[in-house]
């Protein structure tokens, strides 16, 4: 005996039906992120956009390479007091075929670093086709590197003492041209964002001291846009 054609519109139906509320709660979801992370920037000072197609591309390391560039959302841009003085920052979702795979966050040194260095969980998926070298572990993390030589001048004990700030929540951290950047979980919250912050702000105080001589980061070497300008 067949089933009967109504059977197959109700089943239709109640797919349909549930199709959509999960749209709508997806929906909800990205609407009150949004509504947080512009509070937070509201409440920092900092400046605040929809989105940003073109920012994450000017990294290729770290989250980026992981999950294959994407889209930033929800972009928070400004600057923020380390140890050593003020830095740029930034944070945003990083956006994937309409989802979010990870939250970055990026602090900015004041020159470009010599060597690419990914900092990552053993416990985290981190492979993928074309890896940088392996160096060894750091702490409790694994680092792979664009130049093993350089690498080298960058992993000291005070930087390894700083990944430790990190927090065993966060998959990868990574240092690439003139910035320290780390990939948190979609869902982090603003107060778990301020703490990354400050642990990837110590790690920029290491690896760029402001006393330091040092020639300064140019402005070719910054991302472009809107958020190019330097928010106090």
């Amino acid at each position: 005996m067949g089933i009967p054609a109504w059977l197959w519109f109700v089943v239709a139906v109640v797919a349909g039906l549930a199709g959509a509320a999960m749209l709508l709660r997806d929906r909800a979801r990205l609407t009150s992120r949004n509504r947080e992370r512009r509070r937070w920037a509201a409440l920092r000072g900092w400046q605040f956009a929809d989105t940003d197609p073109l920012l994450p591309s000017q990294w290729e390391g770290g989250a980026i390479a992981f999950h294959g560039g994407g889209v930033a959302r929800d972009v928070v841009a400004g600057s923020t007091f380390t140890a050593d003085g003020r830095r740029r920052v930034y944070v945003f979702d990083l956006e994937n075929a309409g989802r979010v795979t990870a939250v970055v966050a990026a602090v900015q040194c004041r020159r470009k670093l010599p060597a690419l260095v990914e900092l990552w969980l053993p416990s985290a998926p981190f492979q993928r086709e074309h890896m940088p070298e392996l160096l060894g572990p750091v702490g409790q993390r694994y680092a792979f590197v664009s130049d093993l030589t350089a690498a080298h001048g960058l992993v000291t004990p005070d930087l390894i003492d700083a990944t430790e700030e990190i927090g065993a929540d966060i998959p990868v951290a990574w240092i690439e041209d003139g910035w320290v950047l780390a990939g948190a979980a979609p869902h982090a919250t603003p107060s778990r964002l301020e703490r990354l912050l400050r642990g990837i702000g110590e790690l920029a105080d290491v690896i760029d001291p402001f006393d330091a001589e040092i020639d300064p980061v140019g402005e070719h070497e910054h991302p472009t846009g809107r958020h190019g300008e330097r928010t106090e």
